[in-house]
């Protein structure tokens, strides 16, 4: 029997063979920890009596969640990390002065690559699965063991094969693969396991589609989501400073799979997660005939803030007006993708459309800042989740949608089909 994808990203990094089921000690390449959880993971270093870290140039601090800081105790919560990162002399400090949220910030720098064992204390590490590595979430006190000993320990996931098939239709996405998927087998219909995603549709999918497609794989329950590198992955690479050599693995033949789910992309329509799951998956056509008025539009995330959804939004919006009832709020995921959309002129459109641009947070995604939601309020959102509360108060609703769907709504004032504006 053949190994899994991900099974040999552990066998190369264990020296053996290993097979999914087996509980493994694992080095790994690059630990993640950000304004929120690392202060609990520092206290657990710090009491365990740690004073160095095993692997000080596989560990990074983003500052992604709070920051700028929100109020008093985000500034107290961000004066921690401050303060380890510069007692240790951290290389991999990210804060204001090179802000991004932290999925989007580091494959943008080439700290992780193809190959890799990935961990961080935030849930949708997952994203970075995208790259051809195994990428997934912990605690913060996992975080803290790595930290101290350079590894931690693994139950090696099963995988289920996902082949997805045909061409993706107008402003059919990646986000809309992974609702559909979420929508066929629910938020814990992959719990523990790889979803590994397949499939000669793959190729039409550029890398920001891949990251959206990795970063919700934790929606289904999964443990990680992965893509197998190709191409379009090398060129994704190919002008960064990599943090270290990629190390390709592929799929056998005959590896063992749990589940093996096909979905024709060619015959979908964009997908919008009503409230309040991620798997409460319906069509364009039935959100249209719903007539659904919307008070807010947030594009953003670590799930759709990259340059492409920028570009799709602007596209969309340009010579138009947002409507007079409605507020769009664009996040851009990192400094160098404003700065980019900035070049684009992408901004001005924005902008000029009625939308407001914030700098690269977390932010609203989480019910943070910069878009909370006030009582019954209605949200179209790019992010990932779309919980009872999740933008703000727990009265108000989240819609998740591609990035196409939330720039064409805010026009409208009310979730319409992109395809028909």
């Amino acid at each position: 029997m053949g190994q899994t994808i991900t099974e040999k990203i552990f066998s190369e990094h264990v020296g053996r063979e290993v097979k999914a089921g087996e509980i493994i000690r694992c080095d790994i390449d690059m630990v993640i920890g950000n304004d929120i959880t690392t202060p609990i993971s520092i206290r657990a270093f710090e009491e365990s009596g740690a004073t160095k870290l095993a692997k000080p140039d596989n560990f990074s601090i983003v500052m992604d969640h709070f920051i700028p800081a929100k109020d008093i105790a985000s500034a107290n919560q961000a004066k921690i990390s401050r303060e380890f990162a510069y007692k240790h002399d951290l290389k991999l400090f990210f804060d204001e002065k090179d802000m991004g949220i932290e999925h989007a910030l580091l494959p943008e720098k080439g700290l992780v690559i193809p190959g890799d064992v990935i961990i961080g204390a935030d849930s949708h590490t997952c994203t970075h699965g995208a790259l051809g590595a195994f990428a997934t979430g912990m605690g913060s006190t996992d975080l803290a063991f790595a930290m101290i000993t350079g590894g931690n320990w693994f139950r090696v996931p099963e995988s289920i094969k996902v082949i997805f098939s045909g061409k993706p239709g107008e402003h059919v996405y990646g986000k809309d693969l992974i609702l559909e998927i979420i929508r066929q087998i629910g938020v814990d219909g992959a719990l523990y396991q790889t979803l590994e995603f397949t499939g000669d549709t793959i190729q039409y999918l550029d890398m920001d589609d891949r990251f959206s497609l990795c970063n919700m794989a934790i929606e289904a329950g999964a443990k990680s989501g992965i893509v197998a590198v190709d191409d379009i992955t090398k060129e994704f690479l190919k002008d960064k400073d990599l943090r270290d050599e990629p190390k390709y693995h592929y799929s056998d033949a005959d590896a063992f799979y749990v589940k093996t789910i096909e979905i024709d992309v060619s015959k979908l329509s964009p997908i919008i997660a009503y409230p309040h799951l991620p798997s409460n998956g319906k069509s364009i056509e039935k959100a249209v005939s719903d007539n659904l008025a919307i008070d807010q539009v947030f594009i953003g995330s670590c799930t759709n803030g990259r340059l492409g959804d920028l570009r799709i939004a602007a596209k969309i919006v340009k010579g138009k007006r947002v409507a007079r009832k409605t507020r769009m709020i664009v996040t851009p995921a990192t400094q160098k993708i404003l700065k980019q959309a900035e070049k684009e002129g992408l901004i001005d459109i924005l902008i000029d459309a009625g939308a407001v641009v914030s700098n690269p947070t977390c932010g609203a995604c989480l019910g943070g800042y910069m878009g909370i939601l006030g009582d019954d309020e209605v949200c179209i959102s790019t992010t990932n989740r779309n919980f009872v509360g999740r933008m703000g108060a727990r009265s108000s609703k989240i819609y998740l949608a591609n990035s196409a769907v939330a720039a064409a709504s805010a026009i409208a004032g009310k979730i319409v089909d992109p395809r028909e504006i």
